[in-house]
């Protein structure tokens, strides 16, 4: 969750008419998912603001207040995203003090004149205030805090998202660009989660393994599009392998989870990748897919709504076009439940709601942002 469970009124005040329902059966009985918004342009992170609307970051660049059904005017003020191939606007998190500071930050890929280079773009952290004003509003006060430190011309594995640890520091996914050997280079912050203080700085606690770069809490991973932070503290994550080999993880500080010396999926040409599914020294993933659904947005589940799915991890599937939950057990993956598989699209963001609905976001021109939730509530 990004801020605590409040305003749930407000919140269900703001989901617009029903334009399109669907019903099916799940181990916790039926429930509905029901497009709230749509017209979106390949809308990334979902936010829930103190007073019941929601803000959507779009690829393309906009960030955007949906209340009532309605998608606001772009809010002035965001970065320049390098916007092709996998780039563009992110994700954002709220600061744990929202609702007085009214700070967020955004993940980018910011190209290289913005950063004061020659050429590429790579993924960059921006903290800002929010102003809204009617239906849209502006940033201001805005700062670069965090930008790895190695840019490159491919258009791919950016990550990224941005989340806020119990102790205010943040999370942050960065890919490997699609270079996989800079994964195992723990002087790049490529193919890593990193660790910052909320204005960029390197915490005093954060690992320091021989060699390894000051930002770095752990390396070895591919293009990790989720993560989340469990209510003690602990972070967990999803990635996309290649050809099957998607991952679930939960990042300790200073291991390497081992891409692309082991995997469990191949390259897309078929061929083997690395030196098998493990090796001494390097991490194995608490859960993995084959074949893969590309996982994007992930979250526990921690509302009153759906009380059997409680502690359990929720992902959503882009070329799996499906929303799963994966039943823990403490650390422990014991078990998947696929969800609406080929029904609501490319399923980009899963957050849990004030209200304990389900809110998705699909990966499309005209994306939607959709509520999942037992009928009636």
């Amino acid at each position: 969750m990004i801020i605590s469970r409040i305003s749930v009124t407000a919140l269900l005040a703001v989901i617009a008419t029903p334009t399109m329902a669907q019903t099916i059966e799940t181990s916790a009985g039926p429930l509905t998912a029901t497009v709230i918004a749509d017209g979106l342009d390949h809308p990334w992170a979902l936010g829930f603001l103190p007073d019941g609307r929601m803000l959507v970051t779009e690829r393309s660049g906009q960030l955007r207040i949906v209340a009532d059904g309605v998608v606001g005017e772009a809010i002035a003020g965001t970065p320049e995203v390098y916007n092709q191939g996998q780039g563009g606007l992110l994700d954002l998190a709220l600061a744990p003090d929202f609702a007085e500071s009214w700070q967020i930050y955004l993940t980018f890929s910011e190209p290289a004149a913005s950063a004061g280079l020659q050429r590429g773009q790579g993924t960059a952290v921006l903290s800002a205030k929010l102003v809204l004003e009617g239906d849209g509003g502006r940033l201001e006060d805005s700062e670069v805090i965090f930008r790895m430190n190695k840019f490159t011309t491919t258009n791919r594995h950016f990550g990224s998202r941005v989340v806020v640890g119990n102790d205010g520091n943040l999370f942050v996914t960065l890919g490997e660009r699609g270079d996989q050997d800079r994964a195992q280079d723990v002087s790049d912050l490529a193919g890593a989660i990193v660790r910052i203080a909320p204005d960029g700085s390197v915490p005093e606690d954060n690992p320091k393994p021989h060699g390894w770069a000051p930002e770095l809490w752990s390396k070895g991973h591919r293009n990790p599009q989720g993560a989340t932070v469990r209510d003690d503290g602990v972070l967990f994550t999803v990635e996309h392998g290649a050809r099957g080999g998607d991952e679930v993880n939960m990042p300790q500080p200073g291991a390497n989870y081992g891409w692309p010396v082991i995997t469990y999926g191949v390259d897309y040409s078929g061929i083997a990748i690395g030196e098998g599914t493990e090796k001494a020294g390097l991490e194995q993933p608490l859960h993995y897919w084959d074949p893969s659904i590309s996982p994007s947005g992930l979250d526990f589940y921690d509302g009153e709504l759906v009380p059997a799915w409680q502690g359990d991890l929720l992902s959503g599937g882009l070329s799996g076009q499906v929303l799963v939950r994966l039943d823990m057990e403490g650390d422990a993956v014991v078990g998947e439940e696929r969800l609406f598989e080929g029904q609501l699209g490319r399923i980009r963001d899963v957050r849990v709601g004030p209200d304990g609905a389900i809110y998705l976001l699909t990966d499309a021109d005209n994306g939607q942002l959709i509520r999942v939730a037992p009928a009636g509530s």
